[in-house]
């Protein structure tokens, strides 16, 4: 039985590290994470009925990163199964804060990076900052609520 991605208050993707995804040495490379984080925040959106696409396509409006913080623990290393998990924050009109915790899958509390993020709705045509759509927006609110009030 497959376990549904969104619980708890978070999205969680599980993903495997390729070659691609490292240095010479079998090491993620440290913009990997990046990597892996945006895929984990697509299919967030995605799972929550949101998908990113059509926010794009419906709305003209996309979200950007405005800000990134990574703070590496851990190396994650060639063929580890892992588990990136994504919570909301902070729900604005026109912005979202996340965090996104990346660990090992048969060891998800030890977490290998962690990243603060803050994503602003914009407009496709100028780049500026606009509300969030209401769909996106309460599928966000809810992911953060259900986090505010699990046990």
């Amino acid at each position: 039985m497959k376990i549904h991605p969104v619980r708890q208050g978070a999205h969680h993707h599980h993903l495997r590290v390729y070659y691609e995804d490292t240095d010479a040495g079998g090491v993620v490379y440290h913009a990997t994470y990046l990597r892996l984080a945006e895929r984990a925040r697509t299919e967030a959106l995605r799972d929550l009925g949101v998908a990113h696409a059509e926010l794009v396509s419906q709305h003209g409006v996309m979200f950007m990163v405005r800000r990134i913080k990574v703070d590496y623990l851990e190396a994650a290393r060639l063929d580890d199964s892992l588990i990136v998990t994504t919570r909301p924050l902070v729900v604005g009109a026109a912005s979202v804060e996340l965090r996104q915790n990346i660990a090992r899958l048969d060891a998800p509390g030890r977490v290998l990076a962690s990243l603060d993020i803050r994503l602003a709705c914009v407009r496709l045509a100028d780049q500026r900052a606009v509300r969030i759509p209401t769909r996106w927006r309460d599928a966000l609110q809810g992911m953060a609520e259900e986090r505010d009030s699990a046990p």
